[in-house]
């Protein structure tokens, strides 16, 4: 068996870094494309195998030409897994903080939400959850309890959860 790098394994290690501002371009169009969180970036920016120092300095610079911005990415997150995934305020809560993003723009993301289609939401996903498990043979309260983890794993608070099914039981 030989100890010779395959040459796949010789690329990978070969794999060129770049100066910083050749990351710096690379990584305007990496912002521009979509917004990006400092936490993406600056995983990007080790990749291209820039050290901690020259990584702050592109961070700033990005920052200092509003390529990125931790409040706009936490505001276009929100609204776009709200709308989009249909996930509710602690979900999306909890993802942004794995991102890194601060507690300030994450409140200010979860407000920006308009509350009144946020409990449309939250009634509308109860109603169609409701009709997929009916048929299934549930008593009203393992139907309730179905729905409430659901919604719950979809991040919706169980308070509001709890006012849809009130509200749904009042249809009948």
């Amino acid at each position: 068996m030989s100890h010779r790098p395959s040459a796949i394994h010789k690329r990978a290690l070969q794999k060129k870094t770049l100066s910083q501002q050749e990351a710096l371009q690379k990584l305007r169009h990496y912002c521009a494309y979509q917004e990006r969180c400092h936490k993406e970036v600056r995983e990007k920016l080790y990749g291209y195998g820039l050290h901690k120092p020259d990584v702050e300095e592109a961070i700033s610079v990005l920052i200092g030409e509003d390529y990125l911005n931790e409040e706009r990415y936490a505001l276009a997150f929100a609204g776009g897994h709200f709308r989009s995934k249909q996930w509710g305020k602690a979900k999306i809560g909890y993802e942004l903080k794995v991102k890194g993003v601060s507690e300030y723009c994450i409140r200010k993301a979860l407000k920006a939400i308009d509350e009144d289609d946020y409990f449309r939401t939250i009634q509308s996903l109860v109603r169609k959850k409701r009709r997929e498990l009916e048929g299934k043979g549930l008593r009203d309260h393992q139907l309730k309890y179905k729905i409430s983890q659901y919604m719950m794993q979809r991040g919706f608070e169980q308070s509001l959860v709890q006012e849809a099914l009130r509200d749904l039981s009042g249809d009948d």
